[in-house]
């Protein structure tokens, strides 16, 4: 017996197959949303810790331009106490200038040079006197810059004829003024080769075998 379906089996069918495709849209709706939650959580907890690694990256930093200040306002008292243990040194060395620079003038001066008068201003000392000749004031010039360690770069000031004594006591003469440098102890050692703490030392014995 032969059957026969009345029914509308093709408008079914398209509507299964449209309430599959709905279906299927709708799964697939779920799951691109389920794959965006979760990237994003990845992405947030990525950037949560990349900002958490900047931020300890920054108090780092913060830390460390402390201590550089920290080492900057150090070196500075280091630099300020290494001033005023120079200046102190300076002083020490300073108090026998006189000496090493009377000393060295009676060597160098040579014969026909009368030193009248002598006036220190800091390192430089002015020189003023009489000679019998411009070539004794040349050869006292060569002396200065020549023979000595403690004297440093002489400078004729003014030189010009003149006459003392009176009668047959009259005597031509040049009348001269010059000034000259005067270095300090540990500047004569270190131009020696003498480390500053030696030169220091050296300079203190030095003090104290002077009269």
């Amino acid at each position: 017996m032969i059957k026969i379906n009345l029914l509308p089996h093709r408008e079914e069918k398209r509507k299964r197959q449209k309430n599959d495709f709905y279906s299927l849209l709708m799964a697939a709706g779920v799951v691109g949303v389920v794959i965006v939650v979760l990237v994003g959580t990845i992405f947030s907890r990525q950037l949560s810790a990349q900002t958490d690694r900047n931020n300890f990256i920054v108090a780092e930093n913060l830390k460390l331009d402390e201590k550089i200040k920290e080492v900057a306002s150090l070196k500075q008292e280091i630099d300020g106490l290494k001033a005023r243990q120079q200046a102190v040194e300076d002083l020490q060395g300073d108090r026998n200038q006189p000496v090493f620079m009377l000393d060295e003038l009676v060597k160098l001066t040579p014969e026909g040079v009368y030193l009248r008068a002598l006036k220190q201003e800091g390192q430089r000392i002015l020189l003023t006197g009489y000679a019998q000749s411009n070539q004794r004031v040349a050869e006292f010039l060569f002396n200065l810059s020549n023979k000595t360690d403690w004297m440093i770069k002489p400078e004729l000031i003014e030189i010009k004829a003149t006459g003392i004594g009176q009668g047959r006591d009259a005597k031509k003469v040049f009348d001269f003024s010059m000034n000259v440098g005067i270095r300090r102890p540990r500047e004569v050692l270190s131009a020696a080769g003498v480390s500053a703490a030696s030169a220091s030392d050296a300079a203190v014995t030095v003090s104290a075998s002077k009269p």
